[in-house]
């Protein structure tokens, strides 16, 4: 398994020299105006990075293909993949593919637990499982991952939030309390089913949290050198959609279109991921893996201050980022998105103490994979997590 390590070593040996001598150039975001086409050179690392699935299956009704989407692998034992509370929609899956379901196993939590992936494993392996369709948010899809890591076998994803991990090769595995990235090829999924009419039964504040956490994937990958310049586009269209859409689904949560769009706006944040990511996830990653906050909130409520500690770094990538935003300050703007939403905009509304505030800083350093344009220190960590403790609205750059 592959962790933040071999992450950090494997984006700097492929970051372009003038990064590292000039952050300024670092990427084509962060090229000046003028300068877009003239003199304009960067390197893609490859492997994992800005690779997407190959199959994207969208629209509402898109479940009912699940047993061409199987048979189209040659699949003839497939293990079903989700949370406890998404049991009765893996069995409404199960019922569409017949005979070719090997097991289910309706036991995804939150974070990946290393022990529930090695089960996992070993269950798939006692069954001779060909095939993984994972149905679900983030856990499911993440459990699903953690058993492919391993094993090698081929994902369907069936996502039902907005989280869009399900586009990317990374999972965050937790061991020893420490959420960890891993990154493979292995858990990049071969076809993915979007069908929005899933989604309905998604709750508002969940639906919230959700989008947070797309619109942290779309924040989080413009400034850093992995990032293919297609992919940086997904993030700003995809940041302007969610923004947008996640409003009108909490005032008409029934419309399928409504939801279409924001599970739309979900999949291009998903492809913005897979460009990379930075301090925003290692910080929200050792929110969920070591102090149990939910995944979606831990994004959400430190979003705003990471944008506005950033954008001091990578002042060009994050304007485009505002215009796309319709604002001129973006850490601003996703607080009071956060506000408008409902949710919590405090780490103290979720549990978090100030004595937690030291462990949370030296977990982010010492696993920080080396992306982010301001520098990851105690100091800074520490400051950007006690806003977030207090609930602060960043001051206006």
């Amino acid at each position: 398994m592959i962790i933040v390590e071999r992450i950090r070593r494997n984006a700097l040996n492929h970051m372009p020299p003038h990064r590292a001598a000039n952050d300024k150039f670092g990427d084509p975001m962060n090229v000046p105006a003028g300068q877009q086409t003239a003199g304009l050179r960067f390197v893609t690392p490859g492997d994992i990075y800005n690779a997407t699935p190959p199959r994207i299956v969208f629209g509402a009704g898109a479940i009912d293909s699940i047993a061409e989407e199987v048979a189209r692998l040659g699949a003839k034992r497939v293990m079903i993949v989700s949370t406890p509370g998404r049991q009765t929609m893996a069995e409404m899956v199960a019922k569409r593919l017949g005979a070719v379901v090997a097991d289910t196993l309706p036991e995804a939590i939150s974070q990946v637990p290393i022990e529930m992936a090695r089960r996992g494993q070993q269950r798939a392996r006692d069954v001779g499982v060909d095939c993984l369709v994972s149905v679900g948010g983030g856990a499911s899809v993440g459990l699903g991952k953690a058993i492919a890591l391993e094993l090698g076998l081929p994902i369907i994803a069936i996502p039902t939030t907005y989280s869009g991990s399900e586009v990317t090769g990374f999972c965050g595995i937790t061991i020893d309390g420490v959420k960890r990235m891993h990154t493979s090829l292995k858990m990049l999924a071969t076809t993915i089913i979007y069908d929005p009419e899933l989604t309905l039964s998604l709750p508002a504040d969940v639906s919230a949290a959700s989008a947070l956490n797309a619109l942290a994937h779309c924040v989080d990958v413009i400034y850093v050198p992995t990032a293919d310049p297609m992919i940086v586009l997904a993030a700003i269209e995809g940041a302007r959609v969610v923004a947008q859409s996640i409003r009108e689904v909490l005032r008409q949560p029934n419309d399928v279109a409504v939801r279409s769009r924001m599970l739309y706006g979900a999949y291009l944040s998903g492809a913005a991921l897979t460009g990379g990511f930075a301090l925003q996830h290692g910080l929200a990653h050792t929110l969920g893996g070591s102090f149990n906050v939910p995944h979606g909130l831990s994004h959400a409520i430190i979003l705003p201050h990471v944008a506005a500690y950033n954008a001091r770094y990578a002042a060009a990538p994050m304007t485009k980022l505002a215009n796309a935003l319709g604002t001129t300050d973006v850490g601003g703007a996703i607080f009071d998105l956060l506000v408008d939403l409902g949710l919590p905009t405090a780490l103290s509304q979720v549990g978090i103490s100030p004595l937690d505030v030291p462990q949370i800083a030296q977990i982010t350093v010492e696993t920080d994979n080396g992306l982010n344009p301001g520098p990851v220190t105690i100091e800074a960590v520490t400051g950007i997590t006690e806003a977030a403790l207090r609930g602060e609205r960043p001051a206006t750059p």
